[in-house]
């Protein structure tokens, strides 16, 4: 694969590339400390506080990962009026993402805490409700995204976390929007209702998540991965799907092809993120003309950055050209 193509690609015009993300917008808040004893109150560990941070998470974390490759980026989906959505809109603002389409509601903001002690997750706090969104609300959204397409989008993707924002009814309102303006749509699929996302051009599950929707248990190896996707693309009508497989990289499957990419050998740190990584890189490129094998291999580069993280992390434009040297 010519990494040349993809450096001069988010060296220049990536900038140029429009892409909107729809679905459920998250806060997500770390503590981090140090464990040195137990309490005394019950059996449970003591982490003294030493820093915390509040970054962008989920659909937001997406956006996140686009903006700081350089592309101009919109997001839409569902907020509270609470403390976490000004956090949240803060950080959007500082980013330079279009935050137009995020609807406030009368739910608080999905947010999810994580205490971690040394590099050990003690706890997570999750603040949601993740019933089914419809109504007014829903409506709203609708009209924005329809109103987005009608403007400049090169690519839309549907970031699905099962939080209420992307139902069925959603999902087909935007993807036939989609088509019917020739833009690609890229979902990241959650549960097992996969045909809500029925003509998706693209679906980027990782092995748990495709292996959820099949009627018998596969192994990670290329042969299964690509029966397993074919599958689902003839089970609930998605054209093609980037199936992200942990150490044994990632497969494009097709219509007409398959393509193994093995990943980038390195210590693994911290895996939280790095499917909204894939998907927003993969995006970009389509996005951008590259050929779908090629923005694939792209993204792959880039999940290899953010698995050395920890906690939630967008890769940097800086960072994104060096790893493809």
């Amino acid at each position: 694969m010519d990494k040349q193509i993809m450096h001069d690609f988010i060296a220049g015009p990536a900038a140029k590339c429009h892409v909107l993300v729809v679905g459920d917008v998250m806060l997500d808040k770390y503590y981090y400390g140090e464990v040195t004893r137990i309490s005394p109150e019950a059996p449970v560990p003591v982490t003294h506080v030493t820093s915390q941070k509040e970054t962008l998470g989920g659909a937001a974390n997406v956006a996140h990962n686009l903006a700081r490759l350089g592309c101009q980026i919109g997001i839409a989906g569902y907020v509270g009026e609470d403390y976490h959505c000004q956090s949240l809109t803060d950080k959007l603002t500082a980013r330079g993402i279009d935050f137009k389409g995020l609807i406030t509601t009368d739910r608080p903001t999905t947010t999810k805490l994580r205490v971690i002690g040394g590099h050990q997750q003690m706890i997570r706090l999750d603040f949601e409700e993740d019933e089914d969104m419809s109504g007014p609300y829903a409506e709203r959204l609708h009209n924005f995204v329809a109103a987005r397409l009608n403007e400049s989008v090169d690519a839309v993707i549907i970031s699905d976390y099962g939080k209420g924002a992307c139902t069925e009814e959603t999902c087909q309102q935007i993807i036939k929007a989609a088509n019917a303006h020739g833009v690609p749509v890229l979902v990241d699929p959650k549960g097992t209702a996969w045909g809500k996302y029925r003509g998706a051009d693209y679906v980027t599950p990782n092995f748990k998540e495709i292996s959820a929707v099949l009627p018998e248990k596969i192994k990670n190896q290329d042969e299964d991965i690509e029966k397993a996707a074919r599958y689902v693309m003839g089970k609930f009508g998605i054209k093609q799907v980037l199936a992200t497989r942990s150490e044994f990289g990632m497969s494009l499957v097709t219509q007409a092809s398959a393509y193994h990419i093995p990943t980038k050998a390195q210590e693994v740190f911290d895996v939280s993120g790095a499917g909204d990584t894939v998907i927003g890189v993969f995006a970009l490129g389509l996005a951008g003309g590259l050929a779908p094998e090629v923005s694939a291999y792209m993204a792959n580069m880039a999940a290899s950055v953010v698995v050395a993280k920890l906690g939630t992390y967008a890769v940097s434009k800086e960072e994104l050209l060096e790893v493809l040297k």
